[in-house]
């Protein structure tokens, strides 16, 4: 059609197509803004709130202070072990000192150096006592860092059981948010869908169509990108049976437009020629026509050999001859482009009716 406009019409058109997308993409962001902030009617649920109320601080509580006692048992271990690895050196330095004390005395035999074996001696029981009560500690601060351990998981495992013992309920109650917060979508977008429905066939060609259209956008985006991605899904099967209703629902309707439309093809074609030539849109012919389809049936017809003036689908005259020059034009031209003569009344087309197989 955009070929049979006149210039200043195009780019008017492509105007008011720009204000129907600007419309359309303030909508959407009034409406993306709505809709986003619709789960915030509903009280932020989480699983504490399904669990014991008593039990859970205190389980809690547990936890923390077994997890900060196995930390404090584990730094008084590492500091153990130091103490006990010192003592060990010590131990093994005093031992290797007295066996060579011992061997040189043995190789002298002086009894005057009785005294001192037995002062070394017992320096080397101090050092091996020191070593054992260094080891004492270590084993105590193990064991320290196990029962913390061990209270720390078994107030874990309790914990777990209570919140096992509740998610039931929290994915029962989340289901049913979900599903709340769906409605409340649903509730807002359905109106919206079926008001640009009545707009598209009530207001679509009239002189406000870029708001309507801009609506009717609006509409569309709100449904399948607002909603849709937000419908519950049950392992697939709410999906899925969507899916199949609205295109069942969208194939019947297809399937009804197209008989609607074929009957009225034949009925248009049963019309006089000089009649069906006038029930056609100016605009439209001429557009059908550059891309050499017939006007009436919109079956292809080949209108480069400059031979063919009828139809042979429907039989619609497609050019004739001026009345004024006789020069050969198109049916629906208003003018002649030879002499400029207008069309005779009986082959002016010049009603801009829109016909019922256009619509």
């Amino acid at each position: 059609m955009s070929k049979s406009l006149r210039r200043s019409e195009k780019w008017f058109r492509r105007g008011l197509w720009l204000v129907a997308f600007l419309f359309a993409w303030f909508l959407t962001g009034l409406g993306s803004t709505i809709v986003g902030d619709l789960p915030q009617v509903e009280q932020v649920r989480t699983l504490d709130d399904f669990m014991d109320p008593r039990r859970t601080p205190e389980l809690r509580q547990s936890i923390e202070t077994a997890r900060r006692d196995a930390e404090d048992a584990q730094e008084a271990l590492e500091q153990a072990r130091l103490r006990h690895q010192t003592a060990q050196a010590s131990n093994r330095a005093a031992r290797e000192t007295f066996s060579n004390w011992l061997a040189t005395r043995q190789a002298t035999q002086r009894p005057d150096q009785d005294s001192e074996l037995i002062a070394r001696t017992q320096e080397l029981d101090q050092l091996r006592l020191a070593e054992r009560h260094a080891l004492t500690e270590v084993e105590r601060q193990q064991q320290a860092a196990l029962d913390a351990r061990q209270s720390q998981n078994r107030a874990q495992a309790a914990l777990h059981e209570l919140e096992e013992a509740a998610r039931d309920a929290y994915e029962d109650a989340m289901r049913a948010q979900e599903l709340r917060v769906f409605g409340y979508r649903l509730a807002l977008t359905l109106p919206l869908l079926a008001v640009a429905g009545w707009l598209f066939k009530k207001h679509r060609k009239g002189p406000s169509w870029p708001f309507v259209w801009g609506f009717i956008f609006f509409a569309l985006f709100a449904f399948f990108v607002e909603l849709v991605p937000y419908l519950p899904s049950y392992g697939g099967y709410v999906r899925y049976i969507v899916g199949i209703v609205l295109t069942v629902v969208g194939g019947r309707y297809a399937i009804s437009a197209l008989q609607r439309y074929l009957e009225r093809q034949k009925q248009v074609e049963a019309l006089p020629d000089n009649q069906r030539r006038q029930g056609l849109d100016y605009d439209l012919a001429q557009a059908r026509l550059t891309k050499n389809v017939c006007p009436g049936c919109e079956r292809p017809v080949d209108l480069k050999d400059g031979k063919t003036d009828f139809c042979p689908h429907c039989g619609l005259c497609l050019f004739d001859h001026c009345g004024h020059c006789s020069s050969r034009k198109s049916a629906f031209a208003r003018y002649c482009f030879s002499c400029g003569a207008a069309s005779k009344p009986e082959q002016d087309n010049g009603v801009d009716a829109v016909p019922s197989s256009a619509a």
